[in-house]
């Protein structure tokens, strides 16, 4: 079999995790690879996400580093178990590599907590609303390739609304619901289905309004948390043009991670339909869009 020209952000990661161990360990690629009956080579092409690893290697692998995580061990014979093929495959020959790995991310992802400050979450998107980010954003796109892209993140919410129910928490700028780069009428509705899909159980919509006290994170950039099967395995996704999007330094997972909690604090409460509405008076999240939606 020949080596991987193109590796998905998954199998990137699961080398990256693999190259960490082995350095917390203490182990030259020499020394770990016999542990494993690998070659030095082999392990090598494994740490760069050349080529795939099966069960038994990765487990003789964690063993030899001293990993007693079982739950990490596990996490990564997943990672190295999957086929990475899903709904987002039949869109392999259209869109980026790192759309595609974003969609995986959020099909197998155990939790998400997103931040952003100019416009509303893609999950949480209506089509109208994309379709204008898209026609303001990329204007000699062919309408063949916007649908197309429309159509895509709209698959994508399945991550809210299909099986798995994954556990969802974003954090939206007030900025962003004043935008009119959209239009009005486009604006307003899909601000009320910001409401609707903060009716699922497992979806929390805070806003953090104009009067926050503080702006807690250090930097600007919108960022979402995926969250692993451990902490270890989270994979942060930057909006920012840079050479890869995608994070996954211990370090840097803590900062973001620390970063969201310190943005939700200062947020307003979330948006909550259980609470009588003579109570929401900008007080919280609900509170600040009902007065969006109806102020004159």
């Amino acid at each position: 079999m020949g080596l991987r020209a193109n590796a998905t952000q998954r199998q990137r990661r699961l080398g990256v995790e693999l190259r960490r161990l082995r350095d917390v360990g203490g182990l030259s690629v020499a020394e770990a690879a016999s542990f494993a009956g690998l070659g030095a080579p082999h392990l090598g092409h494994i740490e760069a996400a050349r080529t795939a690893i099966p069960e038994a290697k990765i487990r003789a692998l964690a063993a030899a580093y001293g990993c007693q995580n079982e739950s990490l061990v596990d996490g990564l014979v997943a990672m190295g178990a999957s086929t990475g093929r899903g709904w987002w495959s039949d869109y392999r020959k259209v869109l980026s590599a790192d759309a595609l790995d974003l969609a995986e991310l959020e099909a197998s992802c155990a939790g998400c907590k997103t931040f952003q400050w100019l416009y509303v979450p893609g999950v949480l998107q209506t089509p109208e609303y994309t379709r204008a980010l898209f026609k303001g954003g990329e204007p000699e796109a062919s309408p063949q390739t916007m649908e197309l892209s429309v159509e895509f993140r709209q698959h994508r919410q399945r991550m809210l609304t299909g099986g798995s129910l994954t556990a969802f928490h974003a954090v939206i700028h007030e900025a962003a619901l004043h935008m009119q780069f959209v239009g009005a009428e486009v604006m307003r509705r899909q601000v009320e289905h910001l409401v609707e899909m903060a009716r699922l159980p497992h979806v929390c919509i805070e806003i953090l309004p104009f009067k926050a006290a503080a702006y807690p994170a250090p930097f600007g950039a919108p960022f979402v948390v995926f969250e692993g099967a451990v902490p270890e395995l989270n994979t942060v996704y930057v909006e920012h043009p840079i050479s890869s999007p995608f994070v996954s330094g211990q370090a840097q997972l803590a900062q973001f991670s620390d970063a969201f909690s310190r943005l939700s604090a200062v947020a307003l409460p979330p948006i909550d339909l259980r609470v009588e509405p003579e109570f929401h008076v900008r007080k919280d999240s609900l509170g600040l869009i009902q007065h969006l939606l109806y102020a004159p």
